[in-house]
């Protein structure tokens, strides 16, 4: 096992060295000029010229790339050009907004989504498992604003029983916390909830029909004991695929999610530094959510290795 993981964080080092390059390209395709954000419109050339200079940006970009990248190497990712705070205490204050919610979502897909697609699955063809179906496509099929929209006007101002927007860290106030995260929660965990239902449902009718499955209950296996023990095992290499493959879906839907409600995550992070032309600080923050990612497929990986022994060799 301790080779298999060796292994696979040997297969990361190009991933990540590739990611730099796409990430540090993609910054400097962006419209607009850095030095016009910081001075202003009314700033004369020899103004732009010189902060260009004090920032490195007249230099080839090769020279810029391998700056970059030494630095971020030493934990140092430069500092806004907004508010020339440094990038990395930016990203310690927000990341834990994103961690929150992306963790929230994944815990609330596992624990709906599952249930739904086994108890699909045994009852197929059912009234349960159309209603299930149709739950689960208008999940997909709704967009993470739409949600967040018609959530905050439900529970917010009709009901109201829960705050429309804005973030309180956890152990300053974890009652104000949760509060604040069930919305965002539940808007980022409803498709991920449909997906992983379907998921679950397809994998679950397949391994039921398995002959190993009649050999159990033929032996008189109790049905729970079937279906927990042996047909779900099986069918979970496929649901951990979806569930690690749709960690960068929920990094999209951040983005999307923490402007709708006020969050000062990652993903708002990014968005304020693009309109803003915060070059660092969306190196930065890309950089680090693209780390996550992989380092959530590193883990799928090692779920498939746990759980098939025939993976790990």
């Amino acid at each position: 096992m301790h080779r298999y993981v060796l292994k696979r964080l040997v297969h990361l080092v190009p991933v990540l060295f590739v990611v730099s390059v796409v990430v540090f390209s993609i910054t400097l395709l962006l419209p607009g000029d850095p030095t016009l954000a910081i001075l202003g419109e009314q700033a004369s050339q020899a103004e732009r010229l010189a902060l260009r200079e004090k920032m490195g940006l007249d230099r080839p970009v090769l020279v810029q790339y391998a700056t970059w990248l030494g630095q971020a190497l030493a934990g140092d990712l430069g500092r806004s050009l907004r508010t020339q705070e440094a990038v990395s205490e930016m990203l310690a204050a927000r990341m834990p907004v994103t961690l929150q919610l992306t963790l929230g979502a994944i815990v609330l897909a596992v624990v709906v989504g599952v249930p739904l697609g086994i108890l699909a699955a045994l009852r197929r063809n059912s009234w349960l498992d159309m209603l299930c179906s149709a739950v689960a496509m208008s999940g997909v099929a709704l967009p993470y604003f739409w949600t967040g929209m018609l959530l905050i006007i439900l529970f917010s101002l009709v009901l109201r029983w829960l705050p429309p927007s804005g973030y309180v860290p956890l152990l300053q106030d974890p009652v104000g916390n949760l509060k604040l995260m069930i919305l965002p929660t539940l808007t980022v965990g409803a498709a991920m909830s449909a997906l992983v239902m379907r998921q679950t449902r397809t994998a679950m009718l397949q391994v039921l029909s398995q002959d190993f499955i009649r050999t159990a209950r033929a032996k008189g296996v109790s049905e729970a004991r079937v279906v927990l023990r042996h047909a779900l095992r099986n069918a979970l290499i496929p649901v951990i695929t979806v569930i690690g493959l749709q960690t960068g879906a929920l990094v999209g839907g951040a983005v999307v999610t923490e402007t709708v409600f006020g969050m000062p995550g990652l993903g708002r992070m990014v968005v304020e530094g693009i309109f803003e032309r915060d070059f660092a600080a969306v190196q930065g923050a890309i950089l680090v959510i693209v780390a996550g990612v992989l380092a959530v497929n590193l883990a799928t990986d090692l779920c498939y290795a746990a759980l098939d022994r025939r993976i790990k060799l």
